[in-house]
């Protein structure tokens, strides 16, 4: 079976219509999730998408902005709410650079109860990645690398499926040339793209360090990547937003391109 990839959000910062943007990369019945979102959404998502927590074998921070990391809270307390009641074996590991694990810890030192806090550290473990460190999870080798934002430190991630394919993750920011040896000739890119090059005096996607669908695709077809992921946007066109952004995408780029929807699997083949 090829594996799977589970946008649990699409969304940007501000959505109301979506969900934040977030995902799980699914191996048989194994479980892999990156950010979390806004908020408890995240258990609401997991949920529907029928994803059982002593499934779910570790999880990635990309940055410490609200939208990607308070749902991080939420996955920690419930997780150690299963410890609590005797209802979880074994350890969960969260995996961030030194900021996030700093977030992490403040937050759930600041918001967890002591029966709870007891967890942090003793079954739950939030595990600093730097630049270029290599972790295995659910069949995959997952190599993490700072995108070099320029707002605040943000890592991306390259990793290598059980079929041998590879998938980058870029996070929410544009691409940078840094990059380049994590995300040419790639199979799977999972980009950005805030709103349409046609709404870009509406949305101001560059003053938000963030790209369109135009951008995307050049950078896949420069980069020879075989199929285009697109997420982390605005939500007033949710509706058109697969068939818009898709052919903007396609405008410039011959490779495959994916525009999902909140809860939408895409085979990694």
């Amino acid at each position: 079976m090829n594996m799977e990839l589970i946008m649990l959000g699409t969304g940007s910062a501000m959505v109301t219509k979506c969900y934040n943007t977030c995902f799980a990369l699914r191996n048989n019945n194994e479980y892999f999730l990156v950010d979390a979102g806004g908020g408890n959404g995240i258990l609401a998502q997991l949920e529907k998408a029928e994803i059982n927590y002593k499934n779910i074998k570790g999880m990635f921070v990309t940055h410490g902005h609200t939208d990607h990391i308070i749902g991080a809270i939420w996955i920690i307390r419930k997780y150690a709410a299963l410890m609590n009641e005797g209802k979880y074996e074994g350890e969960f590991n969260i995996y961030g650079h030194n900021e996030v694990v700093n977030i992490l810890n403040t937050l759930s030192n600041m918001m967890l109860t002591k029966k709870l806090l007891k967890f942090v550290g003793n079954g739950i473990n939030i595990c600093e990645v730097c630049h270029g460190d290599k972790i295995d999870a659910i069949g995959m080798n997952i190599e993490f690398f700072d995108i070099e934002s320029t707002k605040d430190k943000q890592f991306g991630f390259k990793a290598i499926l059980p079929n041998k394919k590879e998938l980058v993750c870029l996070g929410d920011e544009p691409y940078k040339e840094i990059s380049k040896e994590y995300v040419e000739n790639c199979n799977w890119l999972l980009s950005e793209a805030f709103c349409l090059y046609a709404d870009r005096e509406i949305f101001k996607p560059y003053e938000k360090n963030h790209s369109t669908p135009i951008e995307a695709g050049r950078l896949a077809k420069e980069l020879n990547v075989e199929n285009l992921v697109l997420y982390h946007t605005e939500d007033k066109r949710l509706p058109e937003r697969k068939r818009l952004y898709s052919e903007e995408a396609k405008s410039v780029y011959d490779g495959q391109v994916f525009v999902p929807y909140d809860l939408e699997r895409i085979e990694l083949k």
